[in-house]
């Protein structure tokens, strides 16, 4: 058996959300085109696009056509996007780099960042709700905006980020920290793998299945996310490792180690890679990214 070439995968899977991206989302025109520009310059400014691939990917393992799955994966990188020009904000993460490049409120100032991840927000349910153009049936279609709504909202990103900025400087439990992951950076990943096996005709085992990779996953990246900030490479990153720390947030490593760290992403990878035991071959790209988690440097 050929081993699977995940690096090939995500290449030419990023690609086709870049073209995606290119092609659907406006270029600066036009009085408001300081806020398009901004957006633009935030969407583009790189990034691995795991989120639109994760939907791509769980939309294959149910059968479905990609192209028609496509919309709902851009916009599940635009409300990612969105999220990270907010949380870069100085009332927030207060980070001067992203991906590599100078953070959005850097370039653009405070004001019009702000708007800009609002925008990319808006937008993106636009784009959700265009899949019923797809051949989609309605149905599905709000039932995958139901999932994306919830999963950006209090009860997903915005929430894990309240309790992210109430825990900084605290002294917090494991499951408390583990609350705020599951919901700020757990949902978003877990909501797109479901979207990906709805929009793909996905039946109900499926969707059960691929919210429990989506769980084990999201929690083993972001612990692998928090041991990066501890010993990641730079050049990888895009940013400067150590700003967890500096800003006495409550991460695994810090209330685990590193060692008892890496054994718990080991505990959710194994977990991720049970959920997916009953599929065949179209479900190894979610194999392999969820055993990627366990090397990965930036």
């Amino acid at each position: 058996m050929v081993e699977f070439d995940l690096k090939d995968y995500l290449s030419r899977r990023k690609q086709v959300v870049e073209e995606a991206l290119g092609k659907i989302f406006p270029s600066a025109s036009g009085l408001e085109k300081r806020v398009i520009e901004a957006a633009r310059y935030s969407l583009f400014a790189g990034g691995k696009r795991l989120r639109p691939i994760l939907c791509l990917a769980a939309a294959e393992v149910a059968g479905g056509d990609l192209r028609r799955v496509l919309p709902a994966a851009c916009a599940l990188e635009m409300i990612h996007t969105y999220s990270l020009i907010h949380d870069d904000l100085p009332a927030m993460d207060n980070d001067d780099y992203r991906r590599g490049v100078l953070t959005n409120h850097k370039v653009f100032g405070e004001a019009v960042a702000i708007l800009a991840g609002d925008a990319l927000l808006t937008e993106a349910f636009e784009y959700l709700a265009s899949c019923a153009g797809e051949g989609l049936s309605p149905a599905k279609v709000l039932e995958a905006i139901r999932i994306a709504v919830k999963a950006s909202g209090y009860r997903g990103m915005i929430g894990g980020q309240v309790i992210d900025l109430e825990c900084e400087n605290q002294k917090v439990s494991l499951a408390t920290v583990e609350y705020m992951h599951i919901h700020k950076t757990g949902a978003l990943l877990s909501a797109s793998l479901e979207i990906g096996a709805i929009l793909g005709g996905g039946d109900d085992s499926l969707k059960r299945s691929m919210r429990t990779y989506g769980h084990h996953m999201g929690l083993a990246f972001q612990i692998t996310d928090d041991l990066l900030d501890v010993e990641g490479d730079p050049t990888l990153m895009g940013k400067t490792p150590g700003s967890d720390a500096a800003k006495n947030k409550m991460t695994y490593p810090a209330l685990l180690g590193v060692i008892q760290s890496k054994s718990a992403a080991k505990e959710h990878v194994d977990s991720s890679l049970e959920a997916l035991s009953g599929f065949g071959e179209a479900a190894e790209p979610l194999r392999a990214i969820a055993r990627y988690l366990l090397v990965r440097r930036g």
